[in-house]
C-alpha cells in the first residue's frame, strides 16, 4: 500500500489542501462530497465559516475538481455517480501567504486574477484595476464557456483578521484591506 507506514496504516495529509494529491497519493481521506452535492443541488451561493484549521481550503479544492469535470478523481466517491460533472469556468482567488499591507493585498489579487484570466483563455480590457476585471472576468467566462461561472474565494479573511487586536496602525490597515475587499465583491 502506497503511502503506509510498516503497520500498514495510511498517512494522513496533514497540510495538504489538494484533493488530486490526497487522492494520488493514496493518503487518508474523508469523503465529504455528499455534502458537496447537497450544496450544489440546494444553493445558489454558499458561505462557509468554520475554524481555522478545519479544512476549508481542502472543501474548497474539491468544489474546484467537481466543477472543473473531474469525474475520475472521484472514482469510489459518493458523487462520482451522482453528478453529471459538466465542467464549469472556475474562479479562484486565495488570500494564503503574509499580506502586511493593503498594497500587498492588491498585488495579490492583480495576480489571483491574472492566474484565472490565463486559466480561462480571456483576457481583462483593464488588468490593472481588480474590481473592474474580477467583474469582466465573470461575464467574459460566462460569455465564453456558455456555463454559469464557479467563484471560489479562499481565506478570504485573511487580510483583516492578520491585523485585528494589534494596536492602532494595524487596526487602520485591516480597516484598509476590508475596504479593498468590499469593492471587489461589490462591484
Amino acid at each position: 500500500m502506497k503511502n503506509c507506514n510498516k503497520t500498514g496504516i495510511k498517512k494522513l495529509p496533514v497540510g495538504i489542501s489538494s484533493l488530486r494529491q490526497i487522492i494520488e497519493g493514496d493518503y487518508v481521506y474523508v469523503d465529504k462530497t455528499r455534502e458537496a452535492l447537497e450544496l450544489i443541488e440546494a444553493y445558489k451561493y454558499v458561505f462557509l465559516s468554520r475554524p481555522r484549521r478545519f479544512g476549508k481550503s481542502l472543501f474548497l479544492d474539491t468544489l474546484c475538481e467537481i466543477f472543473s469535470g473531474n469525474r475520475e478523481l472521484f472514482r469510489g466517491l459518493y458523487i462520482h455517480d451522482r453528478y453529471d460533472f459538466a465542467p464549469h469556468p472556475v474562479i479562484r482567488i486565495g488570500f494564503s501567504g503574509d499580506l502586511r499591507s493593503p498594497a500587498g493585498v492588491k498585488n495579490r489579487l492583480l495576480d489571483q486574477l491574472g492566474i484565472n484570466q490565463k486559466a480561462l483563455g480571456i483576457a481583462c480590457r483593464r488588468e490593472d484595476v481588480f474590481d473592474s476585471c474580477f467583474a469582466e472576468l465573470i461575464q467574459l467566462a460566462f460569455e465564453k464557456h456558455q456555463q454559469k461561472v464557479v467563484i471560489l474565494i479562499d481565506e478570504y479573511d485573511k487580510p483583516i483578521l492578520d491585523h485585528m487586536g494589534q494596536d492602532e496602525e494595524q487596526f487602520q490597515i485591516a480597516l484598509k484591506n476590508r475596504a479593498i475587499l468590499r469593492k471587489l465583491l461589490v462591484y
